[in-house]
């Protein structure tokens, strides 16, 4: 659903129906958890998801309404299926360590990524995926950081605060984006991109001191 969003609205877009991932969770914390947040909160996330609105927000000129209406959809339900899936599994946080349950969902992923390349496009396919996937070093290192490493402290952040707190945190990682693009691409940091940056930095702040 995520990569449908993407498909559909383009990045900018994307990030913006992917603050759905906050309200969901708030939501789902509440049913399941009878859990609450204080105003303070809420205030820090709706600066956060401000600024990714900001940082974000260029309707791209070559979608049509029914792409646009289609992702939003897909967009949304990706972000409520993520936010029920790691609270569905929170309770066994309590009993069991962060790495295995982290090491199930990678797994999870292993086995239906090679059982849908090798039953659509055959078993060549799958060789061939293999031998270019570990040929690329930039592939590699972002599968560790930005798989391995980041789920295991996503998880650890549900496990040792409130869900909507550790949600609001989630949500700077598309502000992170447009700063580290800055840092590490050259692209250039607009008035309208540092006021987003700045606006959820605050929001941060906000939430770190509730």
């Amino acid at each position: 659903f995520f990569l449908a969003c993407l498909r559909k609205l383009g990045a900018g877009l994307s990030a913006i129906v992917g603050t759905a991932y906050s309200p969901a969770i708030f939501l789902f914390a509440f049913l399941m958890f009878n859990e609450t947040i204080s105003f303070q909160t809420y205030f820090g996330g709706f600066l956060i998801i401000s600024g990714i609105i900001i940082g974000s927000l260029k309707i791209p000129r070559d979608r049509s309404r029914e792409d646009i209406a289609w992702g939003i959809l897909y967009g949304i339900a990706a972000q409520a299926l993520t936010a029920f899936s790691v609270l569905f599994v929170r309770p066994l946080m309590d009993s069991y360590a962060i790495v295995p349950i982290a090491m199930v969902r990678f797994s999870a992923g292993v086995v239906l990524s090679i059982g849908f390349i090798t039953f659509s496009q055959g078993i060549h396919s799958l060789k061939d995926t293999f031998k270019t996937g570990f040929k690329n070093i930039p592939l590699i290192t972002g599968s560790i950081l930005g798989s391995f490493i980041s789920v295991i402290l996503w998880l650890a952040g549900f496990k040792y605060t409130l869900a909507g707190r550790a949600a609001v945190y989630n949500q700077l990682s598309t502000v992170l984006i447009i700063l580290m693009a800055g840092i590490f691409l050259k692209e250039a940091m607009t008035k309208r991109k540092w006021l987003a940056v700045a606006t959820a930095l605050t929001g941060a702040f906000i939430v770190s001191t509730s």
